[in-house]
């Protein structure tokens, strides 16, 4: 097995960087999303109410794997537009989370003591203001671990992105196995995954715990 490991490092090392750098764009895009679709949903505006409560509910209720072929094929046969499979992998990964996103950060948001808007009232501050100047600073301690959380389970997640050919770890695993005819290829893969999450996971734990320290 390291003897494959080491005769294929190539393809594990490009699978590795674009697992890693589909999930963390995927984070970074999603979050974006999140908060226009939480700060719609937390809106006494019903319009803006309803189109957010009808994107989380789809996206959270529909399977990744179609949501992505539904955007990689869409893109190219309605629009017209050739993408390459990783930026139709992002946008389908990036729009997926925008939905759990915007919910971590409503539950954010909402878990800031209702005391906080009146004290901003108080001071003359708008609606805008009080969001931006006491609300969100107070409510990213409580979003910034589950974005951690998010970001370990997008890593897994887009392993899906293989499916239209995008060279991540799990198409990675497909290459080898294709060459050699060695399970072993997604026995190695699978340790991969495993080493990526259980280290990340250690990291979001250690600053939880500082996060709540702090807090006291």
């Amino acid at each position: 097995m390291l003897h494959l490991l080491s005769k294929y490092r190539y393809y594990y090392i490009t699978g590795i960087k674009t697992t890693l750098l589909l999930s963390l764009f995927s984070l970074i895009l999603g979050s974006a999303l999140g908060v226009i679709l939480s700060l719609m949903r937390l809106s006494k505006n019903k319009f803006f109410n309803f189109i957010s409560t009808v994107y989380v509910e789809i996206f959270r209720g529909t399977p990744l794997f179609v949501q992505l072929s539904m955007v990689y094929i869409g893109i190219s046969m309605v629009l017209g537009l050739n993408i390459s499979a990783f930026v139709g992998g992002l946008i389908a990964v990036s729009l997926n989370s925008a939905a759990y996103i915007s919910e971590i950060i409503r539950a954010g948001i909402q878990s800031v003591d209702k005391g906080q808007r009146e004290a901003g009232l108080s001071l003359g501050l708008d609606d805008s203001q009080i969001m931006k100047k006491i609300i969100l600073p107070q409510a990213v301690k409580n979003i910034l671990p589950a974005l951690g959380n998010e970001f370990i389970t997008l890593i897994k997640e887009t392993s899906i992105v293989a499916t239209i050919g995008v060279f991540d770890l799990y198409y990675a695993a497909q290459k080898v196995n294709s060459i050699t005819y060695w399970y072993s290829a997604f026995v190695i893969t699978a340790m991969m995954y495993f080493v990526i999450t259980f280290t990340l996971s250690k990291v979001m734990n250690h600053f939880e715990r500082k996060i709540r320290h702090d807090n006291h």
